[in-house]
């Protein structure tokens, strides 16, 4: 089966095209559609092509969390029910079924809020080089993979399309989006991880780190996007855990160090020859999609 890396939905007004999903408007002034593709990105990089029904494994994922951390705090999810959207969608099912999502229309907090309960990825080079992560002293002496005393709030920047989020610290977030916001959405997301990540390991994987994306109805706090995906989080498995080195992994680092190894650094983002882009090989298309085929499976059974 062929991905579906871009979606075609005439009469609909595209207002937005990300690394993965396409949003449009609808007849309704309070909900968006959205539309999880096959795109897969990896360094802020959109590959050339993408990974069969990975916007239906995105979607399975994320409507099951919706649904086990709801009473945390309210989030986005209207309908995955095409049939339930407005008029104008409906025609489109074939296309949509699986990897559209009714959601409420609420404005964005310009935040990525990371959790991570594991020292590994970017926070891993960070400690090395400062024994600190987004400013944030950490015990000395960690090891990559070691799990935190607690789970700590790392966030960034929310970059627009193209650009590299930057990751800041708490102080930074919060003089960013005001005090009392930073407070809330910080309670939130670590409430969210240690949840997630306690439910996951009863089924044999570790959530090492993840990352949410709130907004805002009126005065209200919603939890938004995708949620615990693995785009958005890092998943390794339980079994044969070790502290001190690198973990195999059910999400996207497969792909990353696949790319790093075919050659890819800063400066190449445009491809080997700039504008080519990058290409994904057949056995990491495969790879990539047996991997999330695999955690979602073991999440949601």
């Amino acid at each position: 089966m062929a991905a579906l890396t871009s979606t075609h939905l005439p009469g609909l007004t595209l207002i937005s095209k990300g690394k993965v999903r396409d949003i449009y408007s609808t007849s309704s002034a309070d909900h968006l559609l959205f539309v999880a593709t096959d795109r897969i990105s990896a360094y802020d990089v959109i590959l050339n092509n993408g990974i069969p029904d990975k916007g239906k494994l995105l979607t399975k994922v994320s409507l099951f969390w919706f649904g086990k951390l709801g009473h945390i705090i309210p989030n986005h999810f209207v309908t995955v029910n095409v049939d339930e959207m407005p008029a104008e969608v409906r025609p489109y099912k074939d296309q949509l079924d699986g990897r559209a999502m009714l959601v409420k229309k609420a404005k964005v907090v310009p935040l990525e809020a990371i959790v991570r309960g594991y020292l590994t990825g970017s926070a891993w080079s960070e400690y090395k080089k400062s024994g600190m992560v987004h400013g944030i002293s950490l015990p000395p002496g960690m090891l990559e993979s070691q799990k935190f005393p607690e789970p700590i709030f790392t966030p960034s920047t929310k970059a627009e399309q193209g650009a590299h989020d930057e990751n800041i610290s708490p102080a930074q977030a919060a003089a960013l989006i005001g005090e009392q916001l930073y407070k809330q959405i910080s309670e939130a997301a670590l409430k969210l991880y240690s949840e997630a990540a306690s439910y996951a390991l009863s089924k044999g994987i570790i959530l090492a780190d993840t990352k949410f994306e709130f907004g805002l109805i009126g005065d209200n706090l919603i939890l938004i996007d995708e949620l615990l995906t693995p785009d958005s989080s890092r998943y390794w498995p339980l079994e044969g855990y070790k502290v001190g080195a690198a973990q195999p992994s059910f999400d996207k680092q497969y792909l990353r160090d696949w790319l790093v190894s075919s050659g890819f650094r800063k400066g190449l983002e445009g491809g080997k020859v700039d504008g080519e882009g990058w290409t994904i090989t057949d056995d990491v298309v495969q790879g990539t999609q047996q991997r999330y085929t695999d955690v979602v499976n073991m999440l949601v059974q």
